[in-house]
């Protein structure tokens, strides 16, 4: 038996605008916006040496990264985390996170959260001042 693919499931990380309100160049290219899916949103994330993404938490999703390239570190309920190609970290509902470059190349890395959370306002709460506020949120779709 095969499966017919009846909407467009492939997204280029190019054909997304890059948002970059919480810091780094985030693109979300698998969303309910982009392919009409249903349960999560994920994409891309690169980071310059020394640049990071402001502190937040997801009081709905967990959040799924993986590191292809470069060293991170991730700060999560306080805790530091290093990461470095290959490794793969959960975040959990609720945790507070914050992601730093600490190495000396631009680092990428790939992400998902899942469930999505019932509106798209209540999918981040900042806990500090964003890097780029004059930016909106990511727009991933979904209820509103």
């Amino acid at each position: 038996m095969t499966t017919e693919i009846t909407r467009t499931v492939r997204v280029h990380a190019d054909d997304v605008e890059a948002n970059t309100r919480r810091g780094g160049d985030i693109r979300t290219t698998l969303s309910p916006r982009t392919t009409g899916c249903t349960s999560g949103f994920g994409g891309v994330l690169t980071l310059a040496p020394g640049e990071h993404v402001t502190e937040h938490y997801h009081p709905y999703s967990e959040e799924f990264l993986h590191l292809v390239t470069g060293r991170l570190e991730m700060t999560m309920d306080g805790q530091a985390v290093p990461l470095g190609p290959g490794d793969s970290l959960l975040i959990p509902i609720g945790v507070r996170h914050r992601l730093v470059n600490t190495g000396t190349e631009t680092a990428h890395a790939a992400f998902h959260l899942s469930p999505l959370a019932p509106r798209p306002d209540l999918g981040h709460v900042d806990t500090e001042q964003v890097s780029r506020p004059e930016q909106p949120n990511p727009a991933v779709g979904g209820a509103s």
